[in-house]
């Protein structure tokens, strides 16, 4: 049985001006073009592992090349075009791969990269989607520890400021609205640390720097912001957190305790205006 959206083992059955003839064991037959041949040399009788996708004209066609991803599989995958039933984007080979309107949970924009969950609709075409949550697994026991690095990519924002994030591409993870100061949004891949696990397999994901490293860039930042505005700043450690926010990218108990460390080796001084290099 040929099936579409996966590799399939195929013999060659004859060869036409045009391409090949693959069949299965059932006698089903399907086009491999010359354009997707790659340049082997194919003779009748080959059994050749091929893809199958639908051409422009809607036709079952198997191809040699390699796509990004294939059916059941998560891909981070550029959005090529949109119009108003929906998105195409990349996924390797001559077509690209349609993401339904309703199958997209944020705005899509071209040339940005976003994760897509690729599966065969009710009228067997390929397509994709956005909604992957249900496909990420949870992390098995041992799988990460507290501190590992790790590479995520944004699929979800909620209004409570928690992200959802792909965890190196397979697993559910988690970002906390108060362990993440930049805007963040669905399709971004940043660098960040495993926070927690949770019971369920969850990982709970965080962006911040290790409190030393934080702490060391902060005072970086103050001082240097103090050189560059004549020794003063309009800032202290009575600031509010939404100006200390706005303008440091920080919370406030982390400008508070960094202001502490300043003070006590004597490089500046609070005052109820601000803040003053010495």
């Amino acid at each position: 049985m040929i099936t579409i959206g996966e590799y399939n083992k195929l013999k060659v059955s004859k060869k036409v001006d045009f391409g090949y003839y693959l069949e299965d064991n059932f006698g089903d037959e399907v086009l491999l073009p010359n354009s997707a041949a790659k340049g082997n040399e194919i003779k009748e009788g080959d059994n050749l592992e091929v893809f199958i996708y639908r051409d422009s004209k809607d036709r079952l066609i198997s191809t040699l090349k390699k796509p990004l991803l294939t059916v059941g599989q998560i891909g981070y995958l550029e959005v090529v075009s949109q119009n108003n039933i929906g998105a195409f984007v990349n996924f390797g080979l001559e077509r690209d791969l349609f993401v339904p309107l309703k199958e997209q949970g944020y705005k899509l924009k071209e040339g940005k990269k976003y994760l897509f969950y690729m599966y065969v609709d009710k009228t067997d075409r390929l397509a994709a989607t956005t909604r992957i949550h249900p496909y990420l697994d949870l992390a098995e026991e041992g799988k990460y520890k507290v501190s590992d690095e790790v590479d995520v990519i944004v699929y979800e924002t909620n209004e409570n400021g928690t992200l959802n994030v792909a965890v190196d591409g397979e697993y559910r993870g988690l970002i906390l609205a108060t362990e993440h100061f930049d805007f963040i949004y669905p399709g971004q891949q940043i660098k960040a640390r495993v926070k927690r696990i949770y019971e369920d397999g969850t990982i709970g994901i965080t962006t911040r720097k290790r409190r030393l490293e934080a702490r060391s860039e902060l005072s970086e930042t103050i001082l240097k912001y103090l050189k560059e505005n004549g020794g003063f700043m309009p800032y202290n450690d009575k600031s509010a957190p939404e100006d200390i926010k706005k303008e440091f990218n920080t919370s406030k108990n982390y400008f508070k305790m960094t202001l502490g460390g300043l003070m006590k080796e004597k490089l500046i001084t609070q005052d109820k205006e601000g803040t003053r290099l010495l």
